[in-house]
């Protein structure tokens, strides 16, 4: 990338979850291709600065922004934040997400209603206000899974929140008829990073590897390669879509 390039951006994108695992993957792999980033965090602002140390060592402009994605005012302001700073928006990205193991069983309450306001409620005020924000060509992408497909124990609440989010996905896809901006998931399968890996055992991961016919984990790479096609000019056409990245999981 020459001088020129780098000083000429492609447009802002906001990434939630930005600090880590797969939406630091998502928020690299787009600075990469030319855009400045909102690097959005829950709490963690070290890991968060290394992120947008990086952007910056790619020759992009990026800022961190503080706020829990369940938390209406922080995401309004995560929002009021980026546009202040950029004068725009052409690309959301919702990554930020929890995924506790919990039986269906009344004793887990508490790990349903933390996942389900993190990752739905989330997704419909990240989804929401960047509806509000975006102007034709923008490009709104969740994250789903490819777990909903297996429906393993332990998973309920987990699944149920990422359901969800394709199901507005798809509704909102409809909402912004007319107005030139595509709204679509990526669903990952295993992948290797600490939301996955955090309390299992190296059979497990070994075992859960097998289960994809390349048989093998996925890298955040390989997820951020995916957001990235649809936020490029090639995913244009791409719209109301749930893509499953995984290796053949499901």
């Amino acid at each position: 990338m020459d001088k020129d390039d780098k000083a000429q951006s492609k447009g802002v994108a906001l990434v939630t979850g930005a600090s880590r695992g797969i939406g630091q993957a998502i928020a690299l792999r787009l600075a990469q291709d030319g855009f400045d980033i909102v690097v959005n965090y829950a709490g963690n602002t070290a890991k968060a600065q290394e992120s947008v140390a990086a952007i910056e060592g790619l020759g992009r402009k990026a800022i961190a922004v503080q706020g829990d994605v369940a938390d209406a005012d922080a995401v309004a302001h995560l929002f009021d934040t980026a546009q202040a700073a950029f004068g725009r928006i052409d690309v959301v990205v919702n990554s930020a997400g929890v995924m506790p193991m919990a039986t269906i069983s009344p004793d887990n309450l508490a790990d349903f209603d933390r996942v389900i306001a993190t990752n739905l409620r989330g997704s419909f005020l990240v989804l929401a206000h960047a509806a509000q924000r975006l102007h034709e060509g923008g490009r709104i992408i969740a994250l789903s899974t490819s777990v909903i497909a297996w429906s393993f124990p332990g998973y309920g609440p987990y699944i149920a929140s990422k359901a969800g989010t394709e199901g507005l996905v798809h509704v909102l896809a409809n909402e912004l008829r007319g107005r030139g901006i595509t709204v679509n998931a990526i669903a990952p399968g295993p992948v290797g990073t600490e939301l996955f890996l955090n309390g299992k055992s190296e059979e497990q991961v070994a075992q859960i590897a097998k289960l994809a016919p390349l048989e093998r984990i996925g890298a955040p790479d390989e997820i951020a390669a995916a957001v990235a096609f649809l936020a490029g000019p090639d995913g244009a056409w791409v719209n109301a879509q749930v893509i499953r990245v995984n290796g053949g999981f499901a």
